[in-house]
């Protein structure tokens, strides 16, 4: 099956020419400063992703004190998850235009705005506004580039290194649920929100270790890759034609384009040089012109790279197997939030309030989550095995324990239950590596912002969509069968594409390839 991207025949403009002198590695790749990042995406994903898995305790705050129908409740989680990662493609623009600190700074300041101002919530419709859209925007800009700066730190251990910042999820919905119980019991839910929007703060700290690497950095990461890879410099003539035929390699028009940049900058330069005898509201004047230039180019530049990368002739949308993995999407995530938001209600029908209270089947999701990022990262890392195969074979078993849940009435039997979905949906961990190998690390955060954008649309629509057939059938059971049959269309789309294929030989020469 699918291994990497050069089998495929897409690159989209990765710097694959292969050098001649060697190049000593940056010690911050794969090591140093690496680690900070994935530290600062752990506490990313503790805060936000784990957060918004604890929102079943809230959830049953807002039915009591607003006593609306179950379908409209849940549209406030829906719209924190789903905005979260819809905005994923706008947010690349930011980081196209900002990078990856500012725009996680900003968004930490948003999700505590989002969270302190829920607290003062009259209805439901005020939630959707604060809590939905405003905390929702903010997560989304934190969450992204959290999940970038890792793929471009790490190229040996990239499977590893998001399992484990990854994890943070698991963590975040075993702390958050226990403290949201905890803050809500003794506080109150509005209180329980306005000292959780405190915390967030703690956001603009991890968007603060975000440090970029530099141009060269990360031309020295490409080398390493490109050294790495056996077939590389064989199937070269290949991939070339390959992608010429597709319209992505567009370097010259770039280099154009900042050649007449620089040439506006320099002589902006040269006119300040040439009037230092001036006055100095001249020089004034001249230095916010030069400022204001700058800013117009970078975002210019931000702009195109995010415009090509949807719209161009180098749209993403040109690699079949990437599509297939956006029609995925938009059927898998809602099968794994859906029980993190109604299994509360479950546990209550059932009358297992008791047993749950002791351990709750979110915090068995939660624990066991922990340990299938950090297992099937380290498993697809192996040189024998193939990321792809291990992504679809946890698919399958997610997908198997959806339709298997609403059979369990028993605490036990719910309990096996949730620890498989909660392994089983570790493959989220692969999810940006199996990004990064469709269209490369230049294209990572626009690509993974697609896929993250599906996945919220899922998030979206699930949760409300189980609410309203259970304001029908009275029961949850119809909600999870239809979840896993989307999710099982999303599988089967996957599987029957043409471009995935097994892996070629390693061995082909050039002629082989070209043919």
């Amino acid at each position: 099956m699918y291994a990497s991207r050069e089998d495929i025949g897409y690159d989209f403009g990765d710097d694959s020419k292969v050098r001649s002198k060697p190049i000593k590695p940056n010690p911050n790749i794969d090591g140093g400063w690496a680690w900070m990042i994935v530290l600062s995406s752990f506490l990313v994903h503790i805060l936000i992703m784990g957060s918004q898995m604890a929102l079943g305790i809230l959830n049953m705050e807002w039915l009591e004190e607003f006593n609306q129908s179950r379908g409209l409740t849940a549209w406030v989680s829906s719209l924190s998850m789903g905005i979260t990662l819809i905005v994923g493609p706008f947010i690349g623009l930011f980081i196209s235009m900002c990078g990856c600190r500012t725009t996680a700074i900003i968004g930490g300041i948003l999700n505590a705005l989002g969270w302190i101002l829920s607290a003062y919530a009259s209805n439901v419709h005020y939630l959707f506004l604060t809590f939905g859209v405003t905390a929702g925007i903010g997560s989304g800009m934190v969450y992204l580039p959290a999940v970038v700066m890792v793929g471009q730190y790490f190229q040996k251990r990239r499977a590893l290194a998001q399992g484990l910042s990854t994890t943070g999820t698991g963590f975040g919905a075993f702390l958050m649920t226990a403290l949201l119980k905890y803050l809500c019991i003794e506080f109150g839910w509005r209180n329980a929100m306005f000292i959780q929007g405190a915390i967030s703060l703690n956001l603009c700290v991890c968007g603060a270790l975000m440090r970029p690497l530099s141009p060269k950095d990360l031309r020295e990461k490409y080398v390493v890759r490109s050294d790495s890879e056996e077939n590389r410099a064989k199937a070269l003539s290949h991939s070339t034609e390959t992608i010429k035929s597709n319209g992505v390699l567009g370097e010259e028009p770039e280099k154009k384009e900042e050649a007449a940049n620089e040439e506006v900058l320099g002589s902006v330069q040269h006119t300040e040089l040439g009037g230092k005898s001036g006055s100095g509201r001249s020089m004034y004047g001249l230095r916010l012109f030069k400022t204001v230039s700058q800013l117009t180019i970078t975002v210019r530049k931000g702009f195109a790279l995010w415009y090509s990368s949807y719209f161009g002739a180098a749209s993403l949308f040109t690699n079949r197997v990437f599509v297939a993995f956006i029609i995925w999407a938009l059927f898998a995530y809602s099968s794994f939030v859906i029980p993190f938001i109604h299994l509360p209600e479950i546990v209550k029908q059932y009358n297992l309030s008791k047993q749950d209270n002791v351990f709750p089947l979110t915090s068995i999701i939660a624990i066991v989550h922990i340990f299938g990022k950090v297992i099937l990262g380290i498993i697809s890392d192996l040189p024998c095995i193939s990321t792809w195969n291990v992504f679809l074979m946890a698919n399958f078993t997610l997908v198997t324990c959806i339709l298997t849940l609403p059979l369990m009435q028993t605490y036990a039997g719910l309990a096996v239950v949730c620890a498989l979905i909660g392994f089983s949906s570790g493959y989220f961990s692969l999810m940006p590596v199996v990004t990064e190998d469709l269209v490369g690390t230049k294209h990572l955060a626009n690509a993974y912002g697609i896929i993250i954008c599906a996945n919220g649309i899922s998030a979206l629509f699930g949760p409300p969509f189980a609410g309203w057939i259970y304001d029908i059938t009275q029961k949850y059971d119809f909600s999870f069968y239809i979840a896993g049959l989307l999710y099982m269309v999303g599988i089967i789309c996957l599987l029957i594409q043409p471009c995935i294929q097994k892996k070629q030989p390693r061995e082909k020469s050039t002629e082989e390839a070209q043919v």
